[in-house]
């Protein structure tokens, strides 16, 4: 038997007053997250939810996220974490795919309304019989979700007390929605056993102190803040700071009042707290701070020289997929690290370099990175061909290219197809294209990555109109952004009359980049 939910239940256990989660002015201790995760485990058994059954959650970086999650699992249900930023035909589409049966949704902000377009999502599902609504004012029993429940008012009369449903450790846990490389989001399958496991490799690569504080600011609904943020400080008992919306100003603040100790982060939050303007304490920040990881998107050498001048840590760089739990490799920082590297498996992971026939590539390289241990998930929820094309005598194909150097460090020196990485979001192109093309005026479309700044790269579309038809690039934009989450539609649009072809007819980005 083996259920996540035990990071949280041995923290209660063990520690119960030791602070769990600080938000704004809530202190919550661990005896009371474990309760209300109770409370919530109970309120899905009293709606129908049983062992199996895919409870989606759409929610930042709140309480309402380690309640929910963990409380489904207790009830021995797979969480299918949601991006917050997914418009209603997205949801929709991962909740028929996953054929979630509850839906907890944050009723959301006036700029970020997404409990209206998450209940908006769960009326064209069938499959889908609970929702519940996350209101933004703790503890409100009235929705500003028409027509819907809030979680406080569900919750009223539920006992506090329950005994965690006994899952096996190969049982799925999470449902990861990812599109790999191409085409419509994929769920990864990740069981308890892969979470359990590389929380706890993450937490021994991390430093550590006598009162851990971890800040919580990559989104709990990507797998890498999930397991090096949620799980990781849970399995140390340590605080989480959670942070809804990543502001250089206010991390820094919260570092320096909160005394924290573990920063993660995708290489444009680090620009963020380089380029934060206030008056900041940086000495006792940098008096206290031990553990800075970035992962997500390749980390510019001279921004790591910058972030250990002004905050005295040095970043270590990771590598990991959705469908790795994420961590593959990291720079551990109690043998060696190498700038630029994404360093070397962790404890129970073996990697390889193969080639396009999966025939192991020795030397330096470069070749197609695989990946095999306990990290590696189960396989994509009902999708048994796609599984196959990834998974192979038990490694998991990367996509990724790398070379490798004579002690073992690895080096991504690219990605496989056209994957693009905005801001530490995965984008994959297929499915821009997709929605692209289904505009009147769009006869073609290629959409690549290129180079930006601060996001590491924007996403640029070139397009080629129907004949005779009008289209402008802002109208093109704002369209695609009504159909795309915020982090996927296309800034830059350029128009041609035709787009560079293979001889078979295939798109060549490569020279569109």
């Amino acid at each position: 038997m083996l259920n996540l939910s035990v990071l949280l239940e041995d923290g209660a256990r063990n520690n119960p007053e030791r602070e769990c989660l600080i938000f704004g002015d809530l202190r919550l201790n661990y005896a009371l997250v474990d309760m209300i995760a109770n409370q919530v485990a109970n309120l899905l058994v009293a709606r129908g939810v049983a062992p199996g059954d895919k409870v989606a959650l759409a929610s930042p970086n709140t309480p309402y996220f380690p309640f929910v999650y963990f409380g489904a699992l207790k009830a021995g249900a797979v969480v299918v974490p949601l991006n917050v930023l997914l418009t209603p035909r997205e949801i929709a589409y991962h909740l028929e795919d996953s054929g979630a049966k509850a839906l907890f949704a944050f009723t959301g902000t006036p700029d970020l309304p997404l409990g209206e377009r998450a209940r908006t999502a769960f009326e064209q599902v069938d499959s889908c019989e609970v929702y519940i609504d996350l209101p933004a004012e703790p503890g409100a029993k009235e929705s500003a979700v028409a027509g819907a429940e809030t979680l406080w008012a569900a919750l009223d009369g539920q006992p506090g007390t329950f005994e965690s449903v006994r899952t096996e450790a190969d049982d799925t846990a999470v449902i990861i929605y990812t599109s790999g490389t191409t085409g419509t989001p994929k769920g990864a399958e990740l069981s308890h056993n892969n979470l359990l496991y590389n929380a706890v490799c993450s937490s021994e690569l991390f430093g550590s102190a006598e009162r851990d504080v971890f800040l919580a600011v990559l989104p709990l609904f990507h797998i890498f803040g999930q397991t090096t943020q949620l799980n990781t400080a849970l399995y140390r008992h340590a605080a989480i700071v959670l942070m809804p919306r990543f502001d250089g100003d206010e991390a820094l603040a919260l570092m320096e009042k909160e005394g924290v100790t573990t920063f993660g982060g995708v290489p444009t939050m680090y620009w963020g707290l380089l380029g934060a303007k206030g008056e900041h304490d940086l000495k006792k920040i940098a008096s206290t701070l031990h553990t800075a990881v970035s992962g997500g998107a390749a980390l510019p050498a001279e921004l790591a020289r910058s972030v250990k001048e002004r905050l005295g840590v040095e970043i270590l760089e990771g590598y990991g997929l959705s469908e790795t739990s994420p961590v593959v490799s990291f720079n551990n920082p109690k043998v060696k690290a190498k700038t630029g590297s994404i360093g070397r498996p962790i404890w129970g992971v073996e990697m390889r370099l193969v080639d396009p026939e999966f025939n192991e590539v020795e030397g330096e390289g470069p070749g197609e990175v695989a990946v095999r241990g306990h990290c590696v998930m189960k396989g994509y929820y009902n999708r048994p061909d796609a599984t196959a094309q990834v998974l192979q005598d038990g490694w998991f194909r990367t996509g990724d290219i790398a070379r490798r150097d004579e002690e073992g460090f690895y080096f991504i020196i690219d990605r496989s197809k056209d994957m693009i990485i905005r801001g530490g979001y995965n984008v994959y192109p297929r499915e821009l294209e997709e929605v692209l093309l289904t505009h009147p005026a769009v006869s073609l479309v290629a959409v690549v990555g290129v180079r930006h700044e601060s996001h590491g790269e924007e996403i640029k579309a070139y397009v080629v109109r129907e004949e005779g038809a009008e289209l402008g690039e802002e109208e093109l934009v704002a369209w695609a952004k009504e159909r795309l989450a915020g982090y996927k539609y296309p800034r830059l649009v350029e128009f041609r009359d035709t787009l560079p072809m293979t001889a078979t007819g295939k798109i060549l980005k490569r020279d569109l980049r």
